[in-house]
């Protein structure tokens, strides 16, 4: 199974939207809703026409806590929705399945529309999930802003985030963000049962062995690209460390 990326080329963006658009407008405004809000597919085809045109902000129940989320309907994607629903009668379902039925889309019919345009494409990890890591990517590359979008996509912590968005975790922002609370648990949690302590010292010698282990001869290329990924990254997060008071 592939794991679902969000889209981070705009023009391969354009393009799938234009695939959408090929297949059915209604396949293209869902994507533009998703991309554009953040909005989970489940949500946005309960949306009848009054719920979403000319409105600037959307209010939805998330997680299996239902916690509510208000989720901004940017001034482009209010004209787009406008033009769409332009003419058409307020109580229908935005995204219908059928021109037969009054029925919406059905969630299973909108993962079908989106793998086979990405398939035209080559492209493998398209899913439900991709509107919404792709809005999470795009405004996380815009603003910088990961604890925005782990409130509005109700994670758990801001590292559920980066990974939900194929991106590496800034730890410059973590540490310039962190609140007292924050800190006084990360004391805590530090000092008890020296746990601190040991964690630093497991990776001391995690170091160690590797030290030794650079001047095996037994030893692959593939071991030494492991090395140098570690290494690289280690010296990325000890930079940040040293540059955050």
């Amino acid at each position: 199974m592939n794991w679902v990326a969000p889209i981070k080329d705009e023009e391969t963006l354009e393009k799938f939207k234009e695939k959408l658009r090929e297949m059915d407008d209604k396949y293209y405004i869902m994507f533009e809703i998703g991309v554009g809000t953040g909005l989970q597919l489940q949500e946005i085809l309960k949306f009848k026409n009054k719920d979403i045109r000319d409105k600037d902000t959307i209010e939805a129940s998330i997680g299996t806590k239902n916690i509510r989320r208000t989720f901004v309907i940017p001034e482009d994607l209010k004209k787009i929705i406008h033009d769409y629903t332009e003419g058409k009668d307020p109580e229908a379902y935005l995204i219908i399945g059928h021109a037969s039925s009054p029925a919406p889309l059905s969630r299973e019919q909108a993962y079908r529309a989106f793998k086979s345009a990405g398939k035209s494409m080559g492209l493998t990890s398209i899913g439900a999930q991709t509107m919404r890591k792709t809005f999470a990517w795009r405004y996380y590359k815009s603003t910088g802003d990961i604890y925005y979008l782990q409130n509005l996509l109700n994670h758990a912590s801001p590292s559920i985030t980066y990974r939900y968005i194929g991106e590496k975790p800034n730890v410059e922002v973590y540490l310039r963000k962190m609140t007292p609370e924050e800190n006084e648990r990360s004391r805590y949690l530090l000092y008890t049962d020296n746990n601190g302590k040991k964690r630093i010292e497991k990776i001391q010698e995690l170091l160690s062995e590797i030290t030794k282990e650079m001047d095996n001869p037994l030893n692959n290329d593939a071991f030494f690209g492991r090395v140098d990924c570690l290494l690289t990254e280690m010296e990325e997060l000890i930079e940040n460390f040293n540059s955050t008071k």
